[in-house]
C-alpha cells in the first residue's frame, strides 16, 4: 500500500466562505497513480470544516444561513470573553461540521455522486490563509 501527502493552499474571506475543493482532490488522486484507496483531507483549524455538497450559490446560501440560525455569531460566547477574538461562534460551527473527510477511489477516481462536491468552509470572522492537508492511501 502507497501512502501520498500532499497539501491544498487556500486564501478565504472568513464569514462561511466556502470553496469547492473537488479539483484539486480529483487532480491529486490522478497524480498519485493510486487505482483504488481512500483519499482523506483534513484542515488543520479549529474555525473552519470540510463536507459535501451541491456547490451552487443557493445551497451555499443554505448552508450558511442555518448556521446563522443555529450558531448565532451576535450571542455571547465564553471563548469572546478569554480571548477577545469574536470568533466563539466560528469554533463552535467548526466543531458541528467537523475538519475531515474520507472519500474512497475507485478505478482512479474519486467516488462522488453526480451533484456531491468537496467543499471548505471558513466560518473565522476575518480572512485567513489556510492548507489543508490530504493523504491519498491505496494501491
Amino acid at each position: 500500500m502507497s501512502v501520498i501527502s500532499i497539501s491544498v493552499e487556500l486564501e478565504s474571506k472568513g464569514h462561511a466562505d466556502t470553496k469547492d475543493i473537488t479539483g484539486a482532490l480529483a487532480q491529486a488522486v490522478s497524480q498519485s497513480g493510486i487505482v483504488n484507496g481512500i483519499a482523506a483531507v483534513f484542515c488543520p483549524s479549529s474555525t473552519s470544516g470540510i463536507t459535501t455538497l451541491e456547490f451552487e450559490s443557493g445551497c451555499i446560501q443554505d448552508l450558511s444561513r442555518l448556521f446563522d440560525e443555529i450558531v448565532d455569531p451576535g450571542r455571547d460566547y465564553a471563548h469572546n470573553a478569554r480571548w477577545g477574538d469574536g470568533n466563539g461562534h466560528s469554533h463552535v460551527r467548526a466543531a458541528l461540521l467537523g475538519p475531515s473527510l474520507t472519500i474512497p477511489i475507485v478505478d482512479r477516481r474519486l467516488t462522488l455522486g453526480t451533484w456531491q462536491q468537496v467543499v471548505y468552509v471558513d466560518f473565522d470572522n476575518r480572512p485567513r490563509r489556510r492548507s489543508l492537508v490530504v493523504q491519498i492511501m491505496g494501491e
